[in-house]
């Protein structure tokens, strides 16, 4: 079978190249030509673990292809995923506009029956709407079928997520669409993945419901962990004993600075806003959000009461992506939190092994150093921001000797408070007494 995936951002090359690992042909289309070019060559846009690999050996295969005609990926394939970005809007909805202009360049190159699939994460409404672009813009009368299949890929293990599933849900009216979308996941039938079949109002709801479920269960720890300071409880403990529940599960549990990336801001804000539009008013996943916000107010909250006046101090901060094995900072809460520092006229040094690169773009004030050594120098304190492997061991009485002041804020609670303060460390995490 052959298919074709438009965009090949995140999602649209990570679905590509994973279907096209399971032996399909596959065409991603970008109008990027630059990229394309890059993608061609086997030159990945951004950092995944193991994506080069897998798009580099398929192109050596001849399953992978790139192009910058979507008419070719249209004419060629029975299965077409829209795979393009659906950025916030002002008011917290989704901008369907490119996936919009996507559905109308698949209809005026269509000549037979496809199958055209939401990957993009999309408001519930999206399939009919689609439907309604592409019949308008059709040459003849043409058969298609329309179908939601939402993607549940966790940055830095996407590729994992695809070849091994929770679940694969997918969103149809008609049954032949339901069986040639059966017929693409066969190879996940032999490790008995659950499929989900469901209507496409149904399936493009459960993947907002998901990751706003993800965040609620982040905000609440979160809530969880500024009553244990209080308190003189451990948040660690406190999710220890909730998680070990079968009902509620250790997953999403872990306090820190706020949730950030690609997905949890802006799913959260689309479906409030989404609700709103039908006179439903999102208490809980309104409130997750307002906890989001404030939890990265109190990290700046934190460091400019223990430190002070921050005017002319350096402070480094060890990590911008907002989880480690990405390089995304999209919504990163080291981005509010370097922001707000600087707007209190502090210097700010950093290292990150892999984001700095992005984090350029946004934050140009910043001195980006060579390792977490040669930001630490000279600095009046240390902020860590995001759990990278390499930041669980640092040397801590080289980091003493480095540092012109001792304050040490570890915000995603690596290191054990008792152990810093014994090395005579001014200590501060979160939600631990």
């Amino acid at each position: 079978m052959h298919i074709g995936i438009i965009g090949t951002g995140y999602v649209g090359l990570v679905t590509g190249a994973c279907f096209a690992e399971f032996g399909l042909s596959v065409t991603c289309v970008d109008k990027d030509e630059k990229k394309i070019n890059s993608l061609k060559k086997g030159a990945v846009p951004f950092y995944e673990p193991g994506i080069d690999e897998l798009v580099k050996r398929n192109i050596k295969h001849g399953n992978l292809k790139f192009t910058t005609n979507i008419g070719k990926a249209v004419e060629s394939s029975l299965v077409i995923f829209i795979a393009v970005g659906t950025p916030r809007r002002g008011d917290g909805s989704a901008d369907l506009k490119y996936v919009e202009d996507v559905a109308r360049e698949i209809a005026r190159h269509m000549d037979e029956y496809k199958v055209i699939v939401t990957k993009s994460t999309v408001p519930v409404g999206t399939g009919e709407k689609l439907r309604e672009i592409i019949s308008r813009n059709l040459k003849g009368r043409i058969e298609f079928d329309i179908v939601a299949n939402p993607e549940f890929l966790r940055e830095g293990s996407a590729i994992e997520d695809f070849m091994r599933p929770n679940r694969v849900v997918i969103g149809a009216k008609s049954q032949q669409a339901i069986a040639i979308m059966r017929d693409l996941y066969k190879p996940l039938y032999l490790i008995e993945t659950p499929i989900v079949i469901t209507n496409i109002e149904t399936a493009e709801l459960i993947k907002y419901a998901s990751n706003s479920f993800l965040a609620t269960k982040i905000s609440f720890i979160n809530e969880m962990a500024g009553l244990c300071e209080k308190v003189g409880a451990d948040v660690h403990m406190v999710a220890k004993g909730m998680g070990l529940d079968q009902r509620i599960g250790p997953k999403f549990l872990h306090p820190g600075p706020g949730y950030g990336g690609s997905c949890l801001p802006k799913d959260t804000n689309a479906l409030v806003r989404m609700a709103e539009e039908h006179d439903i008013r999102l208490e809980i996943v309104g409130a997750a959000i307002r906890v989001n916000e404030n939890q990265k107010e109190q990290m700046v909250r934190k460091i400019k009461g223990a430190i002070g006046g921050l005017k002319g101090k350096t402070i480094t901060i060890l990590g911008l992506s907002f989880k480690p094995n990405t390089d995304d900072i999209r919504d990163a809460p080291s981005v509010f939190i370097i922001k707000s520092l600087l707007r209190e006229k502090a210097r700010i040094k950093a290292y990150d092994p892999i984001s700095m690169k992005e984090a350029e773009k946004i934050l140009p004030q910043v001195k980006y150093c060579k390792d977490a050594y040669d930001a630490m120098k000279g600095s009046h304190a240390l902020v860590i921001l995001t759990e990278w492997n390499q930041f669980r061991k640092l040397d801590i009485e080289r980091i003493k000797k480095l540092l012109k002041e001792p304050f040490f804020f570890d915000f995603r609670n690596i290191y054990d408070p008792q152990k810093l303060r014994d090395k005579e460390l001014q200590y501060y995490c979160v939600g631990r007494p």
